[in-house]
């Protein structure tokens, strides 16, 4: 379990260093050894996201933060969060912040749907767990 959220550590530190760069899950996995899908796997199972949604939606509130806080026009945001068109920026960001970027600026109230993943170590025995929810379950 530790090895594994060590994994998923290197594979967001990898993803939050090179944000702005062209990234992809052979770049990744091969800048972490481990195989493509062994780390979408285990990146799935520790965080309940993939990595490529994590990727898209940190892009997508770096995008958001863009809009609300500078005067770069929408098609420059849609070019650095690594969409190729104007018009499939808009889409995806939508889709995640329920309005176009344009309305989304002029609301200018930035709230992230995405930060940085943080993983902790529980100190907790797993049968702690198991008997926690077995009590939630009675009462």
């Amino acid at each position: 379990m530790k090895d594994q959220k060590e994994v998923v550590k290197k594979v967001i530190d990898y993803i939050e260093q090179n944000i702005e760069k062209e990234i992809s899950l052979d770049n990744i996995s091969k800048s972490i050894g481990y195989s493509k899908f062994h780390l979408n796997r285990v990146f799935a199972e520790q965080t309940g996201i993939t990595i490529y949604k994590y990727l898209q939606n940190r892009r997508l509130a770096i995008a958001a933060e863009k809009l609300v806080k500078t005067d770069k026009s929408i098609t420059q945001i849609a070019y650095e969060a690594g969409y190729d068109t104007q018009q499939s920026f808009s889409f995806a960001f939508k889709q995640v912040y329920l309005y176009p970027p344009k309305t989304y600026r002029n609301i200018g109230i930035f709230m992230p749907k995405q930060n940085r993943i943080s993983l902790y170590y529980s100190c907790m025995p797993k049968h702690y767990k198991f008997i926690s929810e077995i009590k939630e379950i009675a009462a």
